[in-house]
């Protein structure tokens, strides 16, 4: 990476780009990291994670080049990360139940976020997350500190507030404001969907997957 960063020798374009460049193409790697999983190819997963592997050194070598950091503060730090997130593996420390080292982790997880000086009950929520994700991990932080229960009897009605005012508002034609509205209704419907231990983001995903196998099925065939 440093050869094909070098301005002199390197490749033009490689020399050109910059976190903000890179960065999306750090998240569609992911994005075939996960695709891959899901179809079962280890040969492609292998590929991919090689992809998304380049994705950590380039952005290493872009911090190197600019003084903060190199690749090998990046293993450390997350070497010590790991080592301090599992006292129970390498301390002392007994964790005898899931959760119990559910709390120890998330703990962990807080004291890390207030040394970073995020220390928020939001802080660490990245913005560039799924839309449905990120209410997810919302809705989660909002339980830790007892702004919303978990329980379904609590959000069914919510739910069906949501879809009616959108409906209202779809009605009103051009005087309604139907998008503020749909973003209630679906926040409502992930935050039943998390009180009932269900996951929006692939509930969704698997929907889109039956959809896409439709179409084939009727039009590629």
């Amino acid at each position: 990476m440093a050869r094909l960063r070098d301005p002199e020798e390197g490749c033009p374009w490689d020399v050109e780009q910059d976190f903000a460049s890179i960065a999306p193409y750090t998240v569609e790697e992911a994005y075939e990291v996960d695709d891959a999983i899901r179809r079962g190819d280890p040969r492609a997963l292998c590929d991919e994670l090689g992809d998304l592997l380049l994705q950590v050194v380039y952005h290493a070598q872009m911090a190197r080049e600019a003084g903060d950091f190199a690749f090998g503060d990046v293993v450390e730090a997350i070497c010590d990360k790991l080592v301090r997130r599992h006292p129970n593996v390498f301390g002392d420390v007994k964790l005898d139940s899931p959760d119990a080292r559910t709390r120890a982790w998330e703990e962990e997880k807080a004291r890390e976020r207030a040394d970073r000086g995020a220390g928020g009950v939001v802080d660490g929520i990245p913005l560039g997350l799924p839309a449905l994700m990120r209410a997810r991990k919302l809705l989660s932080r909002a339980e830790r500190v007892g702004a919303v229960p978990r329980d379904p009897r609590h959000w069914e009605p919510r739910f069906e507030r949501a879809l009616e005012e959108f409906r209202g508002q779809l009605a009103a034609g051009d005087g309604g404001e139907p998008q503020a509205a749909l973003g209630e209704f679906l926040s409502a419907a992930v935050g039943l969907a998390w009180s009932a231990h269900l996951d929006s983001e692939t509930a969704l995903r698997d929907a889109s997957a039956r959809m896409e196998a439709e179409l084939r099925a009727r039009h590629d065939s």
